[in-house]
């Protein structure tokens, strides 16, 4: 059983179509169908049905397949490690995020302490993140909802209040505190569907009894203030990203009911080594959550002031 076969192997999987593979291979198709049959030869049982000119991967192919995906993930890592060993590795930390407020200063801290490596960061919604740890296209994720899977490590940074932003003039703009439900007829303006903040607020509402009417969505949180200032609609507003947005929405109301918090958290892919910028990234994301924690914590908006506590030191 060579490499080569296996390589072909999974790219005859993906496209279910020996031709399609040979093109994107670019071999003779007769040279492929040679290859896949001597591996199937050495595995003992066919891995794909055939149908006149369409094949299919089949249970002992599909079972072939996800071993092998985890063999060349392995692989893969080995390579990383080694080049890391030996002063080879790229310096590139790939990040994926669901929160922007808060990034500039993360951004700028580790900057000026790596200032070798290069960031590249994506702003994804919670199945993207997923599918991007899994297959090693980010080292990190910073996301305001727990991201779960059985190869994932999650670790809380931040539990902290979220309020309702109210527009000028609103009926209860007046008042410290309401219940969600009071809320029920008014319009919403929030995030794209799919993000973290906005599958957490849409729960909020689910819990208090109501699907929330979304007259908005936006990619940019900016925008949302604007349009709630506007007397557009009211939003949801994490206490830590409050301060920056006061001038403008001076009405920041407490949720009575339920209770609304999120907990911002760090994800990494348990079987993926993290590179020593990723290590650093992680370290220095972990300080900087500690200390908005116990800000936080002097005015009442983190619950216990602290960060989760599972969190590593």
């Amino acid at each position: 059983m060579e490499l080569l076969q296996l390589h072909y192997f999974r790219t005859v999987a993906r496209l279910q179509h020996m031709t399609r593979a040979a093109e994107e291979l670019r071999i003779a198709q007769p040279s492929l169908s040679k290859t896949i049959a001597r591996l199937e030869h050495d595995v003992g049982v066919p891995l794909f049905d055939r149908e006149g000119r369409h094949i299919r991967l089949n249970a002992y192919g599909g079972i072939f397949l996800r071993r092998l995906e985890r063999a060349f993930m392995e692989l893969d890592e080995a390579k990383r490690e080694i080049g890391e060993l030996a002063g080879k590795e790229q310096n590139c930390l790939k990040l994926a995020v669901s929160i922007t407020k808060m990034l500039p200063a993360l951004m700028g801290a580790f900057a000026r302490a790596r200032p070798e490596v290069h960031v590249r960061q994506f702003l994804a919604p919670v199945p993207s993140m997923l599918r991007q740890l899994e297959k090693g296209e980010v080292d990190l994720c910073i996301a305001s909802l727990k991201l779960e899977g059985p190869e994932i490590e999650w670790l809380p940074l931040l539990t902290e209040e979220v309020f309702l932003a109210l527009p000028p003039g609103h009926r209860l703009a007046g008042r410290e505190r309401v219940a969600l439900r009071e809320l029920e007829r008014d319009p919403f303006i929030g995030m794209n569907a799919g993000y973290a903040f906005r599958e957490l607020t849409d729960g909020f509402c689910r819990q208090a009894g109501f699907e929330p009417r979304v007259a908005f969505e936006l990619d940019e949180p900016d925008a949302i203030i604007r349009l709630v200032r506007q007397n557009l609609g009211v939003t949801f507003i994490p206490a830590s990203e409050w301060k920056p947005v006061a001038r403008l929405l001076p009405h920041r109301t407490r949720i009575a009911e339920p209770a609304c918090y999120r907990t911002i958290g760090l994800a990494w892919s348990k079987r993926r080594h993290l590179t020593k910028a990723a290590s650093a990234f992680k370290e220095l994301v972990v300080a900087h959550y500690r200390r908005l924690a116990e800000e936080a914590g002097g005015d009442g908006e983190a619950q216990n002031g602290v960060p989760g506590r599972d969190m590593a030191p």
